[in-house]
């Protein structure tokens, strides 16, 4: 018999791999930020942070997000283009009006002619002013609106993803991806986009004013400008994919920063600080490199802008020049020209910095897609049975489960667990104990077999509608930061106060609450930081009491306790523990001679199964393990 690798993972914490299962996406109803988003798909199956991503933005990608971001909101980037439509025409005026000053005013001194051009002009700046004003507050409030959407979106299908994702992906790199990757956006609805189309329009009506003075000088001007267009499209090219690369890069470090920063009792505990210090440095290195490729590549594109509008200045001083001194040119419209070329490449240089922006925010829906294409629990169609009314019983039927590519850790395995019954997990490390556990707690799905739950397959179940009625309490729990009162209400929120202090008295909170300042109102940091081993695990037994589950997966949590702080456990345990269907992972044996059938794991297959003293008189592998912690 090939050995299974020894994968016993704890299926609540980031250690855990997921099974192979694509479960098939089907239609729901999501928050209304356009159509069908993301993007169109084609099914395939998206890689996680750890698997080499697509090289660049898919054309889809960019079909995708005129169809889900820009299209449904074309009525306001259209108001947005009439805005700048309007804020460029009159910015033109002050350009336009030098020729008549020049040649008209100055030349003829007509005074009644100069406050006529004077007021022309300061209309036109007043208007350019308040285009402007309401260009930015219109668009950009609507680009932070999608952003709060999307943010809003991206979470909401995260927090659905099955335990599997999670257990691949580090927090820290879908906090960066939630937070940041959406950020980009705004250069797509916000003035981003409409100043690129500003600026193709302001240099198009500078291009026919300065064609109208002279055709062969704004021949000389655009050809410059036309080598410019072909540098920046290179550059964007080029960009793309490090742009891509800086946010994988950034939320590696993000991850690893947050990891650091949760375990920094460890980290101190082992005399770390320097050795996480350089790890995070050399992730640092690695965005500083990045950001420098990016740098490097628009400052060359920047500076290519400066020779060659130095260029065409030195060709037109030439050129212009020489037409005044033949008379064929006169000096107002060599200035009003000077102006239009003005406008005509000063557009073209700020597309470098807009198509930059663009190119970045693409990228970041590129990421996106990736996450929000990843299939989550509800999207198996098989999903389509309520368990309203869950009694407990549970029964695994020849269940087999590898975890992705790597050796089957559960063979064959069957059992009943009758309901208000106890069944111990007992076995050395890597033995399958909670890989079994977490099958009954619906986190993993069996490669073969079936898990029921009052006869009901578990693989068509509404998971919402199982879990509503299933607590888990594990050695190391988790509590959220807040007070006493806010982590025993997360089982279930709506719970009256009556139901609230039934729960904290069955769970022995109130022997340390009463001893805070604040009570129930107590400040417990971080992940409960404040309280002792002893005092998280009574806190966390009171939230699964007012939850009132039906099934109970219990990580034995007594097994790191002292003696008195055990004691209060055991007996919180034990209230919890009735009339409920529970699954006891056992550390200590010594707890579990009361459990209505003890399995002995080995190797992912159950080898005994029994009552404790149906066990003990066997002689087997559950009689040495005994033997094993009763002498120490």
């Amino acid at each position: 018999m090939p050995q299974p690798a020894r994968v016993d993972r704890d299926y609540g914490h980031a250690r855990e791999r997921g099974p192979v299962t694509t479960p098939t996406p089907r239609a729901e109803s999501r928050e209304n930020v356009g159509p069908a988003f993301p993007f169109p798909q084609d099914g395939r199956p998206m890689p996680a942070d750890d698997v080499k991503p697509k090289p660049r933005v898919s054309l889809a990608t960019v079909r995708g997000a005129f169809g889900a971001i820009i299209w449904p909101r074309r009525w306001l980037l259209l108001l947005g283009l009439g805005l700048i439509v309007i804020n460029r025409l009159t910015a033109l005026v002050l350009p336009a009006s030098t020729q008549v000053l020049l040649d008209d005013v100055v030349a003829g001194s007509d005074r009644e002619l100069l406050w006529l051009v004077i007021s022309v002009v300061a209309v036109a700046i007043f208007i350019q002013a308040l285009s402007s004003f309401a260009l930015t507050q219109l668009l950009s409030v609507e680009a932070q609106r999608l952003i709060a959407q999307l943010r809003k979106r991206v979470e909401e299908h995260v927090i659905h993803l099955p335990v599997a994702y999670f257990d691949r992906t580090k927090s820290g790199a879908l906090v960066a991806r939630v937070m940041t990757d959406v950020e980009g956006v705004r250069n797509l609805v916000g003035t981003g986009l409409v100043h690129l189309i500003g600026g193709v329009l302001t240099s198009a009506v500078a291009l026919v004013l300065m064609l109208r003075i002279d055709a062969t000088m704004t021949a000389l001007a655009i050809g410059p400008a036309l080598v410019f267009a072909l540098i920046a499209a290179a550059a964007f090219k080029f960009v793309r994919p490090i742009f891509r690369e800086r946010r994988k890069i950034y939320a590696e470090v993000t991850g690893r920063l947050t990891e650091t920063l949760g375990g920094i009792r460890v980290v101190k505990g082992f005399a770390a600080e320097d050795r996480e210090h350089s790890v995070f440095s050399d992730g640092v290195d690695r965005l500083f490199a990045n950001v420098r490729k990016t740098l490097l590549t628009t400052s060359a594109v920047t500076s290519a802008a400066t020779l060659l509008l130095g260029i065409v200045s030195a060709t037109i001083m030439g050129y212009g020049g020489n037409r005044i001194l033949d008379a064929e040119l006169t000096v107002g419209e060599f200035v009003s020209f000077t102006l239009f070329l003005g406008f005509l490449v000063a557009p073209i240089v700020q597309m470098t910095s807009i198509g930059t922006q663009i190119t970045e925010a693409f990228a970041g829906l590129d990421r996106m897609e990736e996450l929000l294409t990843e299939p989550r629990e509800s999207d198996d169609p098989r999903r389509e049975t309520r368990l309203d009314d869950v009694t407990g019983r549970i029964e695994l039927t020849d269940v087999r489960f590898a975890y992705a590519s790597e050796t089957e850790v559960l063979h064959g395995v069957s059992l009943v667990a009758e309901p208000g019954s106890v069944t111990a997990l007992v076995g050395s490390s890597g033995s399958g104990k909670t890989t079994l556990a977490g099958l009954a707690a619906s986190y993993l799905t069996p490669t073969a077999g079936t898990v029921l739950v009052d006869g009901v397959d578990l693989s068509t179940v509404v998971l919402e509608t199982y879990r509503a009625r299933l607590g888990v309490v594990l050695q190391d729990d988790f509590l959220f930061e807040g007070t006493v009162r806010e982590n025993v209400l997360f089982g279930c929120p709506a719970a009256t106060e009556a139901q609230l202090a039934a729960a904290i008295e069955a769970a022995h909170v109130r022997e340390f609450t009463d001893g805070f300042v604040d009570g129930l109102d107590t400040l417990i940091g971080e992940r409960g930081v404040k309280l002792s081993g002893g005092q998280r695990q009574r806190l966390s037994i009171a939230r699964a009491l007012l939850a009132d589950p039906r099934v109970l997966i219990l990580d034995e949590a007594t097994s790191s306790l002292d003696t008195e702080s055990e004691a209060f456990v055991q007996e919180s345990l034990a209230r919890l523990m009735a009339g409920r269907t529970t699954f006891v992972i056992a550390h200590r044996l010594s707890t579990i001679r009361a459990a209505h059938q003890i399995l002995v794991l080995e190797d992912g297959h159950i080898v005994e199964r029994g009552t404790h003293d149906d066990l003990l008189a066997a002689g087997g592998r559950y009689h040495q393990l005994y033997t094993v912690q009763a002498r120490i």
